[in-house]
C-alpha cells in the first residue's frame, strides 16, 4: 500500500470533491461480480473506500496455479482479466509474488493494458496512480463496471454472473443489400429527382442580358 503525504488547500478540496463521487452500493455491486467472475477462494473485503482500494491492489489467491505451470499468487485484478479469456489464452501469464513498490505498480498497469486489449475503451482507463495511491477510486469503479459491459455484450461464455449488474453496449448494425437491391435503388432515387429528356434552353435570357418584355 503506498503511503501519501496530507493535503492541503485547495488540493484538499479537489480530493475530497473526488471522493464524494466513490459510490458505496457499487462497490457492493463489483464485489460481488469479481468474487463470482474468479471463484476460488477469495475473502470478501468489508465495506469502504480504502479496504476496496487495498483488496484490489493485495487480495490474492494462493491456491492458483500459472498457465505456464509455475505456482505463486495472483492478484485479484490480473485474475479479472484473464478470467474472461479461454484457458491458455490469458493475457498476463505470469506475475512474480512481491512487496516491491514497482512491481506492484506493473501488475497495475498490466492490468490497464489487457483490459484496454480486451475493449474497454481509453477514456474509460483509470491512471494506476489513482488505484495505487487512492488518488481517485471513481475512476477504478468507472473502469470496472467498463470492463463488466465489455464482457456481457461479448457474450463469449466467459462471463461469470449476474448478467443485469452490467448493461450492453450499443453495438451498430450492418445491412447487406443484394445487386438487384442496389439497382432499384438508382431507378428509384432518378425518379425521384424527375428526369431531363426533352428540356432545352429555349426562351432562357443569358446572364447579364436584358429581359425582353413581349
Amino acid at each position: 500500500m503506498a503511503n501519501r503525504g496530507p493535503s492541503y488547500g485547495l488540493s484538499r478540496e479537489v480530493q475530497e470533491k473526488i471522493e464524494q463521487k466513490y459510490d458505496t452500493d457499487l462497490e457492493q455491486r463489483l464485489v460481488d461480480w469479481i468474487v463470482a467472475q474468479c471463484g476460488g477462494n477469495i475473502e470478501r473485503p468489508q465495506s469502504g473506500r480504502e479496504n476496496f482500494q487495498k483488496w484490489l491492489m493485495d487480495g490474492t489467491d494462493p491456491q492458483l496455479f500459472f498457465s505456464c505451470g509455475q505456482c505463486g499468487q495472483l492478484d485479484i485484478l490480473c485474475r479479472l482479466i484473464n478470467s474472461l479469456y479461454p484457458r491458455g489464452k490469458e493475457p498476463i501469464k505470469k506475475i512474480p509474488d512481491t512487496q516491491m513498490a514497482f512491481k506492484q505498480m506493473e501488475k497495475i498497469s498490466q492490468f490497464l493494458q489487457a483490459a484496454e486489449a480486451y475493449g474497454v475503451t481509453t477514456t474509460d482507463i483509470f491512471q494506476t496512480v489513482d488505484l495505487w495511491e487512492g488518488k481517485d477510486m471513481s475512476a477504478v469503479q468507472r473502469t470496472l463496471m467498463a470492463l463488466g459491459s465489455v464482457a456481457v455484450t461479448k457474450d463469449d461464455g466467459h462471463y461469470r454472473g449476474d448478467r443485469d449488474w452490467f448493461h450492453r453496449k450499443a453495438q451498430g448494425y450492418r445491412r447487406e443489400f443484394s445487386q438487384e437491391q442496389l439497382r432499384q435503388g438508382e431507378s428509384l432515387i432518378g425518379l425521384q429527382m424527375g428526369s431531363n429528356r426533352g428540356a432545352s434552353q429555349s426562351g432562357m435570357t443569358g446572364y447579364g442580358m436584358h429581359r425582353q418584355i413581349m
